[in-house]
């Protein structure tokens, strides 16, 4: 039996939980990393809340959840008000739940857990490690508590973590929010020429809901030089002079990414489970198969982002007046407090031409040859999925880690071009459309973006950046 054999046969022992902040995009990553780390042949318990359990129930099937004897699935409630909505819950009443009710819940589960340990033959062993989302701040007490070490996990890049990192330093520099957008920053360890415009939203947004988001943030980052390790989804091409910076005021910092290529590495896993908390339309797919090479704009703002009617009818007009087809996911609470509908001239000018979805497999899209380009929201998973498809951005930031992701995304790698979503007009829409899919910005971007992607698979490579540092994160858990 070689090494390798033996270090997955002896992880058998060891129990993480893993645990994500209560949200599509973080809920992807963190079961991404699940199935990874169960691979490698530890037991794998995924705690989602009691909500968003019955959306993927709901989503996938009543026989979705299930699991496997060494993958499980438990919930915990998050003390919210009940809802049948199939939508994202507010972000503000979240963070008030994470501080104020979960830790409670959170140390009663794990309890339950190491308590069945070796009451029948297939019980699991005790927890050993808690991966939790680096926004989940009570799961460090939680683990003081229970005296289990916690590994912090980041669905962001490199930059949008020193962002958060430095918000606190922000505000003692330059005073309270909402601070000048048009402030350049010049003390940001490994990121240059950035402007407070460039930062998580927070911090220039300046509403009551965003300074009470500012605040968790602070405090959430404080917590992670808590952590036994952080764990931040990119890889060190992508990113090296940041990550450069973090691994100075971290003791432990472990760069692996992207998962679904690492993920694409290793056999099929026999958790046949998707990941979305909205049930998939696959009838897109071949919808596209019908399109040119390359033809096609993908329009998706994420699971979070919402807009203002006005803003979805200039959207809408910018992307019909561009003349290409395009594939648009709308999801049913886009549009602030009603249900998104677009204006009928809309869709008479687009008839034939367009295809409107409440929502797709993405990384499917993404990957097909017809995609020419995506008008994003700039949120992680989407940037990160576009470069590990070639696909280049159209990028209209709203909130969070957004403008860091853009920005980076726009000026430092070179494969997205910005669009202000406060100033969204259809002739700008249209403009920006045009140049990415035919103009010579969008040639560039296409160039620089498929070196990214090649980049990417090197990296996931079995001697690549990121597979060297999974490994060194397998044996940091069963250190």
């Amino acid at each position: 039996m070689d090494s390798k054999k033996v270090e997955v046969a002896d992880n058998k022992t060891h129990h993480i939980l893993c645990i994500p902040c209560p949200a599509q995009s973080h809920i992807k990553a963190m079961l991404k990393l699940a199935k990874l780390l169960h691979s490698r042949g530890f037991h794998i318990t995924f705690v989602n809340t009691e909500y968003n359990h019955k959306r993927f129930l709901k989503s996938l099937g009543p026989d979705s959840l299930h699991g496997l004897p060494d993958f499980r699935f438990k919930t915990i409630p998050d003390g919210l008000p009940p809802s049948d909505a199939d939508a994202t819950q507010d972000l503000v009443s979240l963070a008030e739940a994470f501080t104020e009710y979960m830790l409670a819940p959170f140390c009663d589960l794990v309890k339950r857990l190491n308590d069945m340990t070796g009451t029948c033959n297939d019980s699991p062993p005790p927890v050993t490690r808690i991966v939790s989302d680096g926004f989940l701040p009570f799961t460090i007490t939680a683990g003081k508590e229970l005296g289990i070490p916690v590994v912090f996990f980041y669905t962001i890049p490199a930059c949008s973590f020193m962002g958060f990192e430095q918000l606190g330093t922000l505000l003692e520099k330059l005073g309270p929010a909402p601070v000048p957008k048009d402030t350049i920053i010049g003390w940001i360890p490994g990121m240059k020429d950035i402007y407070v415009r460039d930062m998580p939203s927070f911090c220039w947004s300046g509403g009551t809901a965003d300074n009470v988001l500012l605040n968790f943030g602070i405090e959430a980052m404080k917590k992670a030089h808590q952590a036994s390790a952080i764990i931040i989804h990119t890889f060190s091409a992508l990113e090296r002079d940041v990550l450069d910076a973090i691994s100075s005021m971290f003791p432990k910092v472990f760069a692996f990414g992207p998962l679904q290529l690492l993920l694409n590495r290793i056999p099929e896993h026999p958790l046949k489970l998707k990941y979305s908390l909205w049930k998939e339309e696959n009838e897109c797919l071949q919808w596209l198969n019908a399109k040119p090479k390359g033809s096609v704009l993908y329009v998706n703002f994420g699971s979070v982002a919402v807009m203002s009617p006005q803003q979805l009818a200039e959207f809408g007009f910018g992307i019909a007046n561009s003349k290409h087809p395009f594939l648009w996911i709308i999801r049913p609470d886009l549009v602030v407090g009603q249900t998104a509908v677009l204006p009928p001239k809309f869709v008479t000018e687009t008839k034939g031409r367009g295809l409107i979805g409440s929502w797709c497999p993405q990384e499917e899209v993404l990957n097909h040859l017809s995609i020419g380009g995506f008008l994003t929201h700039s949120g992680w998973n989407s940037t990160v999925e576009s470069l590990s498809s070639g696909v280049p951005l159209l990028c209209c930031p709203f909130l969070g880690d957004q403008p860091t992701n853009c920005r980076f995304s726009c000026k430092e790698w070179g494969i997205g071009m910005e669009m202000d979503k406060e100033a969204v007009k259809r002739e700008e829409v249209e403009k920006l459309v045009k140049e990415l899919m035919e103009g010579e910005k969008g040639k560039e971007m296409r160039k620089n973006v498929m070196e990214w992607k090649r980049l990417a698979h090197e990296a996931t490579e079995p001697n690549g950046s990121s597979s060297i540092d999974l490994d060194n994160f397998v044996s940091h858990l069963i250190s």
